[in-house]
């Protein structure tokens, strides 16, 4: 027994090591082939051992240290990233489908960082200990909303917003920034009640933006309305200005055009007593 605690602490001192030597030294580190010291030098076998004992931050840094390191982590379902994955997400939301469209651990932990925030909402909703899904209470005249815990003011990025309760007389989906309003009095379209926000109405198919509604969406005659459990993917060009819808594997098309250089966060928001609503982020969307 003895042995294996001490094992155990020779590892977490190596760790503790590597996470030291990656706050010390410069991306890529003599970047024509460089690497860092002894470590740099130890077999992928046993750095991957050590690494999975070091948090996110600690690996995001290991990772710019040298070539050698960065190609162990780049592999996104090795045991360093099985083992973080296991020690900060839920089992609930490893074991059910919440995730199912995140093939690897580090897709899986990424999506935990850009969930629905618990700090960034309305006092009248809540994300459950899964980590991915809001809750909104029974309250009375007031509907609520939740920003997701990172923004974006580059790159283009995907994400998947679905129901899992009644949506209500109002339900939106879209994005914010960080002036947007997440609580309001009576059952309002939160969501593009002004010039900080941009939101679908699931509930009758409109666009809404500064208090206006910007048109029908999807542009079609007869347009499906939302089932729930559907899900619906979010995707935003902040290289292009535009933010898009899709439906299963069917792409919507273009909801808005022409979005400001800002940072514009993931946001929902609900008016139903006891309803839930779940966002997934997936990271760059796929081309075509």
């Amino acid at each position: 027994m003895s042995g294996a605690a001490g094992g155990g602490s020779s590892c977490v001192g190596a760790a503790a090591a590597v996470a030291s030597c990656s706050s010390a030294g410069s991306p890529y580190t003599a970047a024509a082939g460089g690497s860092a010291g002894v470590a740099g030098r130890l077999p992928a076998r046993v750095l991957e051992h050590i690494f999975s004992y070091l948090e996110l931050f600690d690996l995001m840094r290991c990772a710019l240290v040298c070539w050698h390191w960065n190609n162990i982590l780049a592999d996104e379902n090795s045991e360093v990233w099985r083992s973080l994955c296991t020690r900060t997400l839920s089992d609930e939301a490893l074991r059910s489908d919440i995730l199912c469209n995140l093939p690897t651990y580090r897709g899986k932990l990424k999506a935990f960082q850009h969930a629905l925030s618990s700090h960034d909402c309305s006092r009248n909703v809540y994300v459950k200990k899964n980590g991915f899904t809001l809750h909104r209470n029974p309250i009375a005249q007031s509907t609520d909303g939740a920003r997701g815990k990172i923004g974006f003011s580059e790159g283009r990025h995907a994400w998947e917003i679905w129901w899992e309760g009644p949506l209500g007389t109002v339900a939106v989906i879209g994005i914010a920034t960080k002036r947007a309003a997440m609580q309001c009095q009576g059952y309002v379209a939160l969501l593009g009640s002004d010039d900080q926000s941009w939101g679908w109405n699931l509930v009758d198919n409109n666009l809404l933006h500064n208090g206006e509604v910007n048109g029908n969406f999807p542009q079609c005659n007869n347009a499906p309305k939302y089932q729930i459990g559907e899900r619906i993917r979010v995707i935003l060009d902040m290289d292009d200005k535009t933010l898009a819808f899709e439906r299963g594997f069917e792409f919507l098309g273009v909801a808005f055009r022409g979005l400001p250089k800002a940072c514009l966060f993931p946001a929902v928001s609900a008016v139903y007593g006891n309803t839930e609503v779940t966002m997934v982020y997936l990271g760059k969307p796929l081309d075509g």
